[in-house]
């Protein structure tokens, strides 16, 4: 063993936050992995008085970094729920439902086998349109995000500000899963992964080694000089091609990486703003069993929903639908009183309502909490969901500022109460995205109302997918609560006496409310989240002069 050690400077310490590997333990390393071919050094993490983790990064131009144990938290080791968002977003809920009743077969031959990981991809995929991959880059992000350990998210920063270059081997799942996410919010330069087969434009379901990649890496390092780190917490990651190239291997033990702690929201590298599909929770064979259990009874359940939301005054059907689940409460102050423009009770020109937008059916919660009918407007909405909408029917803008302000300015002077969202899209993460002016040139005054949303199963928004479902898919939840913050008013007077331009007003609007509600404010539009999400800028095909001709015939 001394004799090995000091061929190999075996399983010297690193990281000085962890206590140092048994002389037991260090022999069971050496035991299993003789067959191995080894890096130039290997090491383990321990407490240690040497140089530091930084430092020994640093040394390196190159970290070659295992995904599958040296950045996720060990309680992903499982890759089932990240191939169920992919059969269930991209493929529907039959292909969920097979890989589900697959799942007692990838149990027994282990859940982080190869085999067992072939098995699921060839139900996740087999049969999918090959060509760009939205559900890699829209919908496994957020969960990805949510897996990364802080430890190895700090291995991948200290690398990058030592000026190294970052190499992410994904051993597990297939590249095209994991590629857009450690490309887009981690900053990884290159990304090593097993391939899906293509075969007349479909996927296969096969997977095969990305040899010609894994070349073009190895040449990298070797014209670098052999200057390569790698980290891990396995010893298969030893196997792969890349690690055989690294000067340095470090690798953390399996009591060590139990320690690892998510990585928090706050310290995400870039905020996750955007993220697509309709489930609302992580699918491990567990809950997507309870899922696909509760679907019959939450189709009952919700058009029962929706027939007591249309047919029952709100006083009525608020105590009712909150009885089965579906609940709202009003935050913090109560209803505002109906002021006309200057201030002054009674006025018969409307008011204006601005709000952050959620789902489609925040102007019915604002008209609940107001005991009051209001008019809601949008720049597309499905023929469908508005013939759902309790408030009536919901008038559309053309995306003409001219236009838009003049349909706007009509219906506030005839005394309605018109709920406007100037982000002109849904976001479902705690942030706020840029609010259009237009609103604080149309009243001298506002009243800013904040939104949030409480899903447990599905969520009731999405950029890909069939907008026409968004009101079902909210009502199926089996809890669900929204909570409507009125704000105090907010003077837009000066905007039209040219005294502050209507950009600052939004923003000002815009930071009221985020303050409020706890969100941060984003300088995103709906053209940035459709064009991450969906490939598009979301933008429908309505001709200005219909929606004029309709606004007035109505």
């Amino acid at each position: 063993l001394f004799s090995m050690a000091k061929k190999q400077s075996l399983f010297s310490a690193v990281l000085g936050t962890r206590p140092p590997i048994s002389t037991r333990a260090t022999a069971t390393a050496v035991t299993k992995s003789e067959s191995i071919p080894h890096p130039s050094s290997l090491h383990h993490h321990g407490r240690s008085s040497h140089p530091s983790m930084a430092e020994k990064l640093a040394a390196g131009r190159t970290l070659v970094l295992d995904v599958d144990d040296g950045l996720l938290l060990p309680s992903s080791s499982s890759p089932f729920p990240y191939f169920m968002l992919v059969a269930l977003e991209a493929g529907g809920y039959l292909r969920g439902l097979v890989l589900l009743l697959l799942y007692p077969i990838i149990f027994c031959v282990g859940r982080d086998s190869d085999a067992a990981v072939r098995l699921m991809a060839m139900a996740a995929f087999s049969g999918l349109r090959a060509g760009p991959f939205l559900a890699g880059r829209a919908v496994l992000p957020k969960w990805l995000m949510e897996d990364v350990a802080t430890e190895g998210f700090e291995t991948m920063r200290m690398s990058g500000a030592a000026g190294g270059r970052r190499v992410c081997v994904a051993r597990k799942l297939p590249r095209l899963m994991v590629e857009g996410f450690l490309r887009e919010y981690l900053g990884a330069e290159a990304v090593v992964g097993k391939e899906m087969k293509v075969l007349w434009g479909f996927y296969t379901g096969l997977m095969e080694d990305q040899d010609k990649v894994v070349l073009e890496e190895e040449e990298k390092i070797m014209l670098e000089g052999n200057d390569a780190v790698g980290f891990s917490g396995s010893l298969q990651f030893l196997q792969h091609p890349l690690a055989r190239c690294c000067k340095n291997v470090y690798l953390v033990t399996r009591d060590d990486r139990a320690t690892w702690q998510a990585l928090t929201r706050s310290r995400y590298p870039k905020a996750l703003v955007f993220h697509d599909g309709r489930l609302a929770f992580r699918p491990t064979a567990g809950s997507t069993l309870a899922m696909f259990m509760w679907l019959p009874f939450g189709v009952a359940l919700g058009v029962a929903r929706l027939a007591i939301a249309l047919t029952v005054p709100y006083r009525y059907s608020t105590p009712i639908l909150a009885s089965t689940g579906m609940s709202w409460r009003l935050k913090e102050g109560e209803r505002p009183p109906l002021l006309g423009a200057d201030g002054e009770p009674g006025r018969p020109r409307g008011q204006l309502y601005v709000c952050n937008h959620r789902t489609l059916i925040d102007p019915v919660y604002i008209s609940v909490a107001l005991d009051r009918p209001v008019r809601a407007v949008s720049y597309s909405l499905s023929r469908f969901s508005d013939l759902l909408s309790p408030i009536g029917r919901t008038v559309r803008l053309a995306r003409d500022r001219d236009v838009d302000a003049g349909i706007m300015g009509r219906l506030l002077d005839s005394g309605d109460l018109l709920v406007v969202s100037p982000e002109g899209t849904t976001c479902r993460e705690p942030y706020l995205l840029r609010f259009s002016p237009l609103f604080a040139e149309l009243s001298d005054d506002v009243v800013p109302v904040g939104l949030a949303t409480e899903m447990g199963m599905f969520y009731a928004t999405t950029a890909g997918g069939l907008k026409f479902l968004d009101s079902l898919y909210y009502m199926v939840n089996p809890r669900m609560c929204y909570t409507v913050q009125f704000l105090e008013r907010v003077s837009t007077s000066a905007v039209k006496e040219r005294k502050v331009p209507s950009t600052d007003m939004a923003n000002l609007v815009q930071r009221k409310m985020g303050d409020a509600l706890g969100y941060g404010c984003t300088m995103f539009n709906r053209k940035d989240k459709y064009l991450m999400l969906a490939g598009n800028d979301g933008k429908c095909s309505i001709a200005p002069a219909a929606v004029r001709r309709w606004v007035i015939d109505d």
